[in-house]
């Protein structure tokens, strides 16, 4: 009975320091607040996509739909004018940059490439 205490500390051990150690935690966390519905946020969507794959778990997109009732309050807690709004966190959850409308690529490359973050090879 013992032995299987001891054995089951350990595997659960195990399973937490795999969780923390497997993951990475992003530099820079990249949210978008718009709505599926509107025309330059669907021009939004390509690009987030691009963003996930080039960058991987160096930078963590979110994308919060502002016109449903259960993601609206993020359009409060983020402050937005307008959408789509981009907001750029750092690693510490601090924004350093925010742009509103549409938000071209290579525009977010050179913001990424200016925190020292380059694309996965």
């Amino acid at each position: 009975m013992h032995r299987l205490k001891i054995s089951s500390l350990f595997v659960v051990l195990f399973l937490l320091m795999g969780l923390s150690f497997g993951q990475s935690k992003p530099k820079v966390t990249f949210i978008e607040l718009g709505s599926v519905n509107c025309i330059p946020c669907k021009q939004m969507q390509p690009v987030m996509k691009a963003i996930e794959k080039n960058y991987g778990e160096q930078v963590k997109v979110v994308f919060y739909d502002v016109w449903t009732p259960e993601q609206k309050p993020f359009a409060k807690k983020y402050g937005i004018k307008l959408i789509p709004t981009q907001v750029f966190l750092d690693e510490k959850g601090k924004e350093f940059f925010r742009h509103e409308g549409f938000y071209p690529e290579k525009e977010i490359v050179k913001l990424l490439q200016g925190k020292g973050i380059k694309p996965k090879k």
